[in-house]
C-alpha cells in the first residue's frame, strides 16, 4: 500500500489550498482514510476521516466548517480542502489509512489504529 500527499504550500492566512492523497496497492472499500497534521512541536492532530465504502466523515472538531474531506473512487484519491486557513493551520499534513471496522467518532482520531501512512505535505500559512 502507498500513499501519497501533495499540494501543500505557503498560502496567505484566509486563503484556500486542496491537498490530495493519493492511494494504491489494494482496493480501499473497507478502508477509512484520515488526515492527521503535525506543527512544530506539537503533537500529531487530527484533522479529518472519510470511510471509503460510503463517504461517510468525521471531523476534528476545530476543522469542521473550514476543512473538507472527500474521496475519489475512480481516482482511489482522497482529498482536504482547506479554506478560511490560519497562520496556526501551519503544520506538515498526513494522509493515512485504516481497517473501517472499529472505527467510531471516539477512535477515528488514534494514530496508532492507522496501519498505512503516506509522507507529508507542508502547509504553511502566513500572517
Amino acid at each position: 500500500v502507498q500513499l501519497q500527499a501533495f499540494g501543500g504550500g505557503l498560502v496567505q492566512a484566509g486563503g484556500s489550498l486542496r491537498l490530495s492523497c493519493a492511494a494504491s496497492g489494494r482496493t480501499f472499500s473497507s478502508y477509512t482514510m484520515g488526515w492527521f497534521r503535525q506543527a512544530p512541536g506539537k503533537e500529531r492532530e487530527f484533522v479529518a476521516g472519510i470511510r471509503w465504502f460510503d463517504a461517510y466523515t468525521y471531523y476534528a472538531t476545530s476543522m469542521k466548517g473550514r476543512f473538507t474531506i472527500s474521496r475519489d473512487i475512480a481516482k482511489n484519491t482522497v482529498y482536504l480542502q482547506m479554506s478560511s486557513l490560519k497562520p496556526e493551520d501551519t503544520a506538515v499534513y498526513s494522509c493515512a489509512a485504516r481497517v473501517s471496522s472499529g472505527v467510531t467518532s471516539g477512535t477515528i482520531g488514534r494514530p496508532l489504529s492507522y496501519s498505512y501512512w503516506g509522507q507529508g505535505t507542508l502547509v504553511t500559512v502566513s500572517s
